[in-house]
């Protein structure tokens, strides 16, 4: 029974020791001004950064902060509209089209590797193309999607999200409209420390709320 106590005394002293070393202005930030009604989880991103290429198809961060999320919490991801050039705004009322069809986890990669790969994806039809091919989707499903009243309100609905909590940059997550993960101040020694720790940042913000 002592070893048992002893064990639990350990556990929540180990637990405390983790907690402790997230720290405002370190591990994350405290937004300015909190957001309400915001998804619990947020993730900024864009098909023409390279960061957020290692963040995805790499490093799996994402992957490793949905194992760690309460039941019921998911990730949010939302396509940004400031890289890639005229492409910018057209990659993500695409990614709108994703969201409303359900097709994000068939479509991620591929239109990864043809922007920032194989250069393959580079106007409107390409970038179509990609749908078709990678999540079967039916051109003419993808343009009545292109044109749904609920794509255009995805595309808006990213565009402001980002706005209100006045994103500079990506990849970007944030929690509970009040606090961003701190990129800069994780542990970097080790990229498996660094996705262990960006996922118990995550987990600590959210019970933190």
């Amino acid at each position: 029974m002592k070893k048992l106590w002893l064990a639990l005394v350990g556990l929540v002293l180990a637990f405390s020791a983790s907690a402790a070393q997230f720290t405002d202005g370190q591990q994350y930030v405290t937004l300015d001004k909190p957001v309400a009604g915001k998804p619990q989880v947020m993730e900024f991103f864009s098909f023409f950064c390279p960061h957020c290429y290692q963040f995805e198809e790499i490093y799996h961060v994402g992957d490793a902060v949905k194992k760690t999320l309460p039941e019921g919490v998911k990730v949010t991801k939302y396509h940004v509209d400031f890289l890639g050039g005229d492409l910018g705004p057209i990659v993500t009322h695409a990614w709108a089209v994703a969201m409303a069809l359900g097709v994000e986890d068939r479509v991620t990669a591929p239109i990864f590797d043809g922007i920032q790969k194989t250069q393959t994806i580079t106007d409107p039809a390409s970038l179509k193309d990609a749908f078709v091919k990678a999540a079967g989707i039916k051109p003419e499903d993808y343009d009545a999607a292109w044109n749904s009243f609920a794509v255009k309100a995805l595309v808006a609905q990213q565009q402001k999200a980002a706005a209100d909590v006045d994103l500079r940059g990506v990849p970007a997550m944030f929690v509970n409209g009040k606090y961003m993960v701190n990129n800069g101040g994780l542990d970097t020694s080790s990229m498996d420390n660094f996705v262990q720790q960006y996922a118990n940042v995550v987990k600590f913000l959210i019970e933190k709320q």
